[in-house]
């Protein structure tokens, strides 16, 4: 019908175009053509429509609308529709699926793939998605929203929801051995565990709440438990795995302890614990060798494991039973060590593990009875172990005094002892090595210290009796008002201990203290230059005037000189000092004019002796030359006597015998010098010569 419309309508275009042709111009006609043409193209469109095979002609008639699939042409009446449309048809793979709602009913359904769908005249496609795809361990949960049950569908498959379908997807818990689930029933409330090893798919109402480790155990572990629904506590020791109940909890937690798993306290055989029932109160007391797993009540009493207390013979140890009060006294056997485990109330008292006192001769013990409360002295030799309510006060260490060395014992009642260290100074049947006896103690003194003695610290126990130097320094006037710091030393020694006790506390002290006020009254009597020249008169002076006053503190003053001496003010200091310098230059000088003197001095001494043995050797010399004239005048005497009494005979008159022997010594003479290098010259009348002139 559609097509003969179509062919009628054509045919009338061209009569009418041909007789329009016939009774107007070429121009008109063309323009008709046009316009004619243009009209049929328009009517055509509306006609004739040309569909693929996934396409869909929607008609929207005047009182309903229609839809045409494809493939193929559609040739519709232009006049008998308001509008149409080509829409693509839903293409569904084997995994898709379109929820399609139907507008006239409002209903829904779902179309699954594979298909090339095509909707009806009221119907839309809400919704293209993918089918769930679940894997082993895959589930979704699916609850109809129309009537509000819920399924389950679990893995592996592929799925495709219902339209009134609300999905949830999720993957099962897959459980190892040691993993469980704590799970909960919403429609009871209750609660429940499941265990692996297994792939755990919840059910339509369960949901799960926490999913845990089971609790590993080791043989030596225990983990402390309690059903909190009952209020029950127990011990689960190992090797086990514990399963957490949704009740129980695990007591004990904390950040060094995460799990609460502790380990059992695994003792040798010196070793012990003691475990305490919190709710009873009882003590326990478990000794090695053993494993050791508490109560569910109980804990360790001290904090760690105790070590027995190990004894050597030399040792001893004070045990205390809190139960009754008791106190025992453990000592070492002389066969070895001994070990000594407390009992469940016992303590140990005074420190513990202590040492026995050695007694022999350098050491003794001072020991309190704390039932009677008195002291005593053990000195015999013994390794010392004291009772059970005897407290050991002292050590004391023999006493032993020097040849020089004193000491003051304070007795029970009052009385000072004196020990001597020296045999003269003691008393008949004194010792001079002896141990302090209970309730004596030392008397110690308190003596001042320092250049000044300003500090009163030094306490002395012992008193060297030797001589020995001190040192002070104080400040004086002179009378020209001169202030001097004096620098010195005393040479001093204790000779009567008894009265230096009595009369001072603080020997040192008095000393200088004395020496000052000495010092003041006496260098306020002279000038300065006068001090300058006396000062070791004026230091003698001192300790000299007052001797019964150190007679009187028991020390004898062997020496007191100043050593040093100053200004205390700077520019007086400075005068002085030049002063001083001066007088040093000047005994320089001196002292280098006496030396040159005694240089000359002894020179002089040295030539008068050289003079005085020069004349003792002239005077050796003559001496020994008159000797030997004398002795050459008797033999020439001799020879002149005996020449004489010779020729008296032949010769008789003397002057004649005297004038031979002159020419034969002269003959001697005359050989003599010829012999050797001489001259001898001889005046006429030595020789006897004349001249004689004579005429030729």
């Amino acid at each position: 019908m559609e097509g003969f419309i179509v062919a009628v309508l054509v045919a009338i275009a061209a009569v009418g175009a041909g007789l329009w042709f016939q009774f107007t111009g070429l121009v008109v006609s063309l323009v008709f053509l046009g316009v004619l043409g243009v009209s049929l193209w328009q009517v055509g469109q509306r006609s004739v429509h040309f569909l693929g095979k996934d396409e869909q002609l929607f008609v929207e008639g005047f009182s309903g609308s229609t839809v045409l699939n494809g493939p193929g042409t559609k040739i519709l009446n232009p006049l008998s529709y308001r509008k149409t449309y080509i829409r693509k048809a839903v293409t569904l793979g084997a995994t898709e699926y379109v929820k399609v709602i139907d507008s006239t009913d409002g209903s829904e359904r779902v179309e699954k793939g594979p298909q090339l769908f095509f909707l009806g005249p009221y119907e839309e496609a809400k919704s293209k998605d993918h089918a769930y795809g679940l894997s082993t361990t895959e589930y979704v949960m699916v609850q109809d929203c129309l009537t509000g049950n819920k399924t389950v569908v679990k893995g592996p498959c592929m799925w495709f929801p219902g339209a009134h379908d609300a999905v949830s997807k999720g993957v099962a818990s897959s459980l190892s051995k040691t993993s469980y689930l704590v799970v909960e029933d919403q429609l009871t409330a209750d609660k429940y565990i499941v265990k692996g090893p297994c792939v755990w798919f919840p059910g339509p109402h369960e949901k799960k709440l926490l999913a845990q480790e089971a609790i590993a155990l080791e043989e030596d572990q225990y983990v402390r438990l309690k059903d909190t629904s009952t209020g029950s506590r127990w011990i689960q020791k190992g090797k086990a795995l514990v399963y957490l109940e949704p009740t129980w909890s695990v007591e004990g937690v904390s950040a060094k302890c995460p799990k609460g798993v502790k380990t059992a306290w695994s003792l040798k055989a010196y070793e012990y614990i003691r475990l305490i029932d919190s709710i009873t109160g009882t003590i326990t007391v478990h000794r090695g060798e053993k494993t050791v797993f508490p109560g569910p009540d109980e804990d360790l009493l001290d904090g760690e494991i105790l070590m027995a207390i190990d004894l050597k013979v030399h040792e001893y140890v004070k045990i205390l039973d809190q139960s009754s009060g008791n106190i025992r006294v453990e000592a070492g056997s002389s066969k070895g060590s001994k070990q000594v485990f407390l009992g469940p109330y016992e303590r140990t008292v005074d420190g513990g593990k202590k040492k026995a006192i050695e007694v022999d001769g350098e050491h003794a013990v001072l020991v309190r009875d704390k039932a009677t409360g008195q002291q005593r002295l053990v000195t015999e030799k013994q390794l010392f172990v004291p009772a059970a309510n005897e407290t050991i006060e002292e050590v004391r260490q023999l006493i032993r005094l020097a040849d020089h060395e004193a000491m003051i014992v304070k007795g029970s009642d009052g009385e000072f002892q004196y020990f001597y260290g020296s045999e003269e100074k003691r008393a008949p049947g004194q010792p001079r090595s002896f141990f302090l006896q209970p309730y004596d103690e030392i008397v110690k003194l308190c003596w001042s210290k320092g250049r000044r003695r300003e500090t009163r610290n030094l306490f002395i126990e012992r008193f060297d009796c030797r001589p020995q130097f001190m040192s002070f320094e104080f400040n004086c006037r002179t009378s020209d008002n001169v202030e001097l710091v004096l620098e010195g030393t005393f040479f001093w020694e204790v000779v009567n201990l008894p009265a230096m006790v009595k009369s001072t506390g603080d020997t040192s002290g008095d000393l200088c203290n004395h020496a000052r006020s000495q010092f003041i009254r006496h260098v306020a009597r002279v000038t300065l230059k006068e001090f300058m020249d006396s000062s070791h008169i004026i230091a003698k002076q001192v300790w000299e005037d007052d001797t019964q006053f150190y007679e009187s503190r028991g020390v004898k003053i062997h020496s007191l000189e100043v050593t040093r001496y100053a200004c205390a003010d700077t520019r007086t200091s400075e005068i002085l000092e030049k002063i001083i310098q001066e007088t040093t230059n000047r005994m320089n000088r001196l002292s280098q004019a006496e030396s040159e003197n005694e240089v000359n001095l002894f020179r002089m001494q040295g030539q008068i002796e050289q003079e005085k043995l020069n004349g003792d050797l002239l005077k050796i010399q003559h001496e020994h030359n008159t000797e030997e004239a004398e002795v050459h005048g008797r033999a020439e005497a001799a020879r002149i006597a005996a020449f004489m009494d010779g020729l008296k005979t032949s010769v008789p008159k003397p002057e004649d015998r005297a004038h031979m022997w002159q020419v034969l010594r002269k003959s001697e003479a005359l050989s003599t010098v010829a012999q050797g290098k001489c001259s001898l010259y001889f005046t006429p009348n030595d020789v006897d010569l004349s001249i004689e002139t004579k005429a030729h």
